[in-house]
């Protein structure tokens, strides 16, 4: 009766050491990594911090928007906070004549 293990014994034996194989998987089965895409445009996103980011705005996408940065963060790990504030960030930094219509609405209000 000593030979009985829980399901969390095996697991965690299976952690401590993982070179032992489990006799019933298959030894032809290759793990294989999956492939990492290299964009500069992800390395950017990955090391943009928003932790300091305390302001809220709610948006609305449509569905396959949400779908696919939903699929994003499940690829990247890339939370889909930090992927909205990049873009909105990225998108005034790359046209700033959206700040320039801003700018001339605010002089024309204070008129």
């Amino acid at each position: 009766m000593g030979n009985i293990k829980s399901l969390a014994d095996q697991i965690r034996e299976e952690l401590k050491n993982p070179s032992a194989k489990n006799e019933k998987s298959e030894p032809s089965v290759k793990k294989t990594k999956p492939k990492t895409v290299e964009s500069d445009l992800l390395t950017a996103l990955m090391a943009y911090d928003n932790s300091l980011n305390k302001s809220m705005v709610h948006a609305r996408f449509d569905e396959k928007t949400v779908k696919l940065m939903n699929q994003f963060k499940m690829a990247t790990n890339i939370d889909v906070t930090k992927l909205v504030a990049f873009s909105v960030k990225h998108l005034f930094e790359t046209y700033p004549e959206l700040k320039q219509i801003i700018k001339q609405f605010i002089q024309n209000t204070e008129l």
